[in-house]
């Protein structure tokens, strides 16, 4: 047997172990990260799977691959609405929040160690940013729901803070190796990291929306590959020029993510699935690099430099910042809670051993000793963490499970399979009650094996597969009234107009979107409402004000009025 054949083996079975991992984590309540970590050092040299791996050269080279790929597919599922909200604080958290958190510890450990004082920056340094990949997974996967901006902050400030990281890392790198002098040197490197990673993820992303949607290749599945090249195009043009790869790939991702692009939603489950499998070969192969008999020598350092890091330089950093912004004393302590260390430290602190640092595995050992303390107990107790704060908010509407069939470029619309779940809003309701956006179209309905017509007298029910034509900025909408039935869902409705049918009544309005109309018949029209309203003949451009909701009479016909413009003033729950 060829040595690729067992290596192929192995990888197989460690990924189908890390994938089934990810499955218990939500049970036994640790961050996936950490049970990786733990599988690669079980299946290391001194663990149970006796696998032999000293390469932190080929360790640092997976470990960046697989973190580009996270950030850019954390970049490609933030919206721009959401950097615009929170860019001033996330900004701050990730630039001098890192350094007070770096300096802080760094300090602390060379106390501890009894290292150098630039030996003890460079830890603080390599431990002083938070890590997205574990931040994404508990605010996104864990099941944990807190309010919008908060969750925002936390997760712009986890995949912006990395280049600020390894910008302290490698500037120390190159004063203790090579002698660089601080100050102006250390100056012109921070500004070429920022401002070229920028510039280059910016550029390479509008570029790229241009390229995908002009082009026509012949395998719909090329198209996937194709955006993951562009983002990996951004990281290595801005790394090979002296900027951030990582602050360019991920700007990349936002600036895809946030342009309608053919064959968006298989494009997004592609690189969901790469993000995870990077995830899980990063962490098992970080695992695997590391001699779990090696943290018993520095286990006590290392928790009193965990404990400084979380419990004194984290807060120290977030507090000043967040009242700034106005964020009360409960949200700053779950910001300063939220503080996780992952695979960027470890990735960090491989940078000492290739550079050929005295003293660079102690660093390595106590690095990953406090990645551990730091992912297993502020990952555990966050849920906790946030309901003691009462932070914890109720789940938003599930949407329908939906598949993108296809998208038609020519008519800017998409065909979407929308399954209704056991509880939906929709069960037992006329599709005609629906108050579906006008120009939104059901072409057909299956229920089992049967094919439904479908008629506005049409009645759904739970299991339903609905084929909905529709644009592609009504989606939020349309998903609004598949979702799973909840009390209130006007809060989760985007900021922009609602265009429905002058016919749409205000009962459906309120089932469908819970937008409540304060109207004593609340089988009432839109078009009944407006006209009773509005005086003398209503035409396009005529307005009200009621229940913190702008209706606008868009297009008329023979006096009635059949399109109507609904804006959300006032949103509650907020």
């Amino acid at each position: 047997m060829f040595q690729v054949d067992h290596l192929i083996l192995l990888a197989a079975i460690l990924i189908l172990v890390g994938i089934v991992s990810s499955k218990l984590s939500a049970r036994l309540g640790l961050p996936v990260l950490v049970l990786f970590l733990v599988i690669g050092m079980l299946a290391g040299e001194s663990g149970v799977g006796g696998i032999a791996f000293d390469n932190p050269a080929g360790a640092h080279a997976l470990g960046t691959l697989a973190l580009a790929m996270i950030l850019f597919d954390g970049g490609l599922q933030t919206p721009t609405s959401s950097i615009k909200k929170v860019w001033k604080p996330a900004s701050l958290l990730a630039t001098f929040g890192v350094l007070i958190t770096a300096v802080i510890t760094g300090l602390a450990a060379a106390y501890i160690l009894d290292l150098p004082l630039l030996e003890g920056l460079l830890l603080g340094a390599i431990v002083g940013s938070t890590d997205a990949a574990a931040v994404f997974s508990l605010l996104r996967n864990a099941g944990i729901h807190i309010n919008k901006k908060l969750k925002y902050t936390l997760e712009i400030e986890s995949a912006s803070n990395d280049p600020m990281a390894i910008f302290l890392t490698v500037g120390l790198l190159e004063i203790l190796v090579n002698g660089m002098q601080p100050g102006v040197g250390l100056l012109e490197l921070f500004v070429l990291q920022m401002g070229v990673g920028a510039l280059v993820g910016l550029g390479v992303g509008w570029a790229s929306v241009k390229i995908i949607n002009r082009i026509h290749l012949v395998a719909s599945g090329l198209y996937p590959v194709m955006v993951a090249a562009c983002g990996f195009l951004s990281f290595g043009i801005s790394a090979n020029v002296g900027g951030s790869g990582f602050l360019a790939i991920f700007l990349t991702g936002v600036v895809i993510g946030n342009h309608r692009i053919v064959f968006q939603r298989s494009t997004f489950l592609f690189h969901d699935g790469l993000a995870w499998l990077s995830q899980i070969m990063m962490f098992v192969v970080l695992g695997l690099l590391i001699n779990p008999l090696s943290l018993l020598d520095v286990w006590l350092e290392g928790l009193i430099i965990a404990a400084v890091l979380i419990l004194v330089a984290r807060p120290i950093a977030v507090i000043p910042i967040m009242r700034l912004f106005g964020f009360n004393a409960r949200e700053t302590t779950l910001v300063a809670w939220v503080g996780l260390r992952g695979s960027v430290p470890i990735i960090l602190a491989i940078f000492p051993l290739m550079f050929g640092l005295e003293g660079a595995e102690l660093i390595f050992n106590v690095v990953f000793f406090v990645v551990l303390i730091s992912a297993t107990i502020q990952g555990t107790t966050l849920p906790l963490v946030a309901r003691r704060l009462r932070l914890t908010e109720k789940p938003p509407a599930l949407s329908a499970a939906s598949i993108e069939i296809t998208a038609i470029e020519e008519v800017d619309a998409d065909i979407v399979e929308y399954t209704l779940s056991e509880h939906p809003r929709a069960a037992g309701r006329r599709l005609s009650q629906m108050a579906l956006p006008d120009t939104t179209v059901v072409a057909m309905i299956t229920r089992g094996k049967d094919v439904i017509p479908p008629r506005g007298s049409t009645t759904l029910m739970a299991g339903d597969h609905l084929f909905v034509v529709l644009r592609p900025e009504t989606r939020p909408f349309i998903d609004c009234v598949f979702s799973d039935a909840v009390d209130d869902i006007s809060s989760e409705l985007p900021d922009q107009e609602l265009k429905l049918k002058g016919s749409t009544k205000i009962d459906d309005l309120h089932h469908s979107y819970g937008l409540l109309i304060q109207e004593e018949d609340q089988h009432m029209t839109l078009d009944s409402l407006l006209r009773n309203t509005l005086a003398g003949q209503p035409n396009a451009g005529d307005s009200m004000q009621i229940e913190g909701l702008t209706l606008a009479v868009l297009e008329t016909l023979g006096g009635r009025i059949t399109t109507v413009g609904l804006t959300v003033q006032e949103k509650p729950n907020q």
